[in-house]
C-alpha cells in the first residue's frame, strides 16, 4: 500500500518534530502495510518560496535518511512531494511545477476552506489544461462542509482529476456515512494517513484499507495502489 499524503518527514512543517518521531512513524506504517510512501509537507506559498521549501525539504530527508544509518534501519521506497495550498491565479504560477511528486506531473492541491468561487474552479482548469499537471484534491471530505452552494464544488468534481481521502473518518462512526458517500461518486480515491504525529494524528491506514477491502470491494486497496503506481509515473 501507498500512504499517498502524511506530514512524516521531520521538522518541516506541524508534522513529526524530528527523525526519531518520524522513524517511528514510519514503523507503525511498515506494521500497517505501507510499502511505499510520498512525503507531503506543506507549502504555503504567502510563506515560502519554492526553492527555499525544496532546500528545507532537501535537509529533511537528510536528516531522516541519517537517522535510519544510525538506528540500522532501511527507509522503505519514498516520493518527494509537498500538500500545495491553494492561493489566487496559482493556475498561471510558473514554478508550480517544481511542487509535483518526484519525476511525474502529479500534484497534491489543498483547497480552501470555505465556499469555492468561480476563481477557484478556473484556477484548478488552468492547472490541468494550462500547465498540464494530473491534479489531485487532498482530502476532499474535509471541504464538503463548507460547500452551501454546491455548484463549483460539482464543477471541480467533475474536471479529470484524482481525490484524495484521509483514512481517519473512516474510523469514525460519526464520519463514515459521509467519507462512504463521497468515495461512491469515484470510482477509486487515493489513500493517505495525513499523520503527523504518534498520538492524535498517527499513521492509521491499514484499518481503513481493511473496512474498505471488506465493505467495498475486495480488491479495493489494490485498485488505490494502481491508481497511486500510475500517478507517479506520469
Amino acid at each position: 500500500m501507498i500512504d499517498f499524503h502524511n506530514h512524516i518527514l521531520p521538522g518541516i512543517d506541524d508534522g513529526s518534530r524530528d527523525s526519531e518521531m518520524s522513524l517511528a512513524m514510519l514503523r507503525m506504517e511498515r506494521e500497517q502495510g505501507v510499502t511505499e510512501i510520498v512525503f507531503t509537507p506543506h507549502f504555503y506559498a504567502q510563506e515560502d518560496s519554492v526553492t527555499h521549501f525544496i532546500k528545507k525539504r532537501e535537509h529533511s530527508v537528510s536528516r531522516l535518511e541519517e537517522a535510519a544509518v544510525q538506528a540500522g534501519e532501511e527507509l522503505m521506497p519514498y516520493h518527494l512531494g509537498a500538500e500545495v495550498y491553494y492561493f489566487r491565479d496559482m493556475g498561471n504560477a510558473s514554478m508550480i511545477p517544481d511542487l509535483c511528486i518526484g519525476e511525474s506531473n502529479t500534484i497534491l492541491l489543498e483547497m480552501p476552506f470555505g465556499q469555492w468561487e468561480k476563481n477557484v474552479y478556473e484556477d484548478v482548469v488552468n492547472l490541468i489544461r494550462k500547465q498540464e499537471l494530473t491534479v489531485v484534491l487532498a482530502h476532499i471530505e474535509r471541504y464538503y462542509k463548507f460547500q452551501k452552494d454546491k455548484s463549483i464544488w460539482n464543477a471541480v468534481m467533475e474536471l479529470p482529476l484524482e481525490c484524495q481521502m484521509n483514512a481517519g473518518p473512516f474510523q469514525d462512526w460519526k464520519k463514515r456515512r459521509k467519507c462512504m458517500e463521497l468515495l461512491k461518486r469515484h470510482e477509486v480515491v487515493l489513500l493517505g494517513s495525513d499523520a503527523h504525529n504518534l498520538t492524535s494524528r498517527c499513521p492509521n491506514l491499514g484499518e481503513t484499507c481493511a473496512m474498505l477491502d471488506a465493505k467495498v470491494d475486495a480488491d479495493y486497496t489494490k485498485k488505490v495502489e494502481n491508481l497511486a503506481r500510475t500517478l507517479l509515473a506520469e
